[in-house]
């Protein structure tokens, strides 16, 4: 049941791009590692620049293909997983990358097969 598409997913990076450079300092992460502020922040700053430079309808300058941008996203959430473990983030530091990096990786995986254009 694959039912996000790319005019979907185009309407969900700007807002996300700017929830995660955000939402670190709203919900103040940073308690068990400085780096759970920062990994964000970047993060957030890099999918801003990514969704400038993807091919879609929202894209400025359209020169990543869109598929090239699904395999960020995707790495993305795994990174996003690994990390509370690889940098021993705990409490909300641990909540919010494991939360974000299943919502990417779900929204990754409920792309609809001809938006990825294998």
């Amino acid at each position: 049941m694959r039912f996000v598409t790319k005019r979907i997913h185009a309407y969900l990076d700007y807002p996300v791009a700017v929830a995660l450079m955000s939402l670190p300092f709203l919900l103040g992460l940073g308690s068990s590692n400085t780096l759970a502020l920062y990994l964000s922040v970047v993060t957030g700053v890099a999918a801003f620049i990514l969704t400038l430079l993807t091919d879609h309808h929202l894209g400025v300058f359209r020169i990543i293909p869109y598929k090239g941008h699904l395999l960020v996203d995707a790495l993305v959430g795994v990174v996003f997983i690994a990390a509370p473990f690889i940098f021993s983030f705990k409490g909300i530091d641990s909540y919010y990358y494991l939360i974000n990096g299943l919502a990417v990786l779900t929204v990754v995986s409920l792309h609809k097969s001809e938006t990825i254009n294998y």
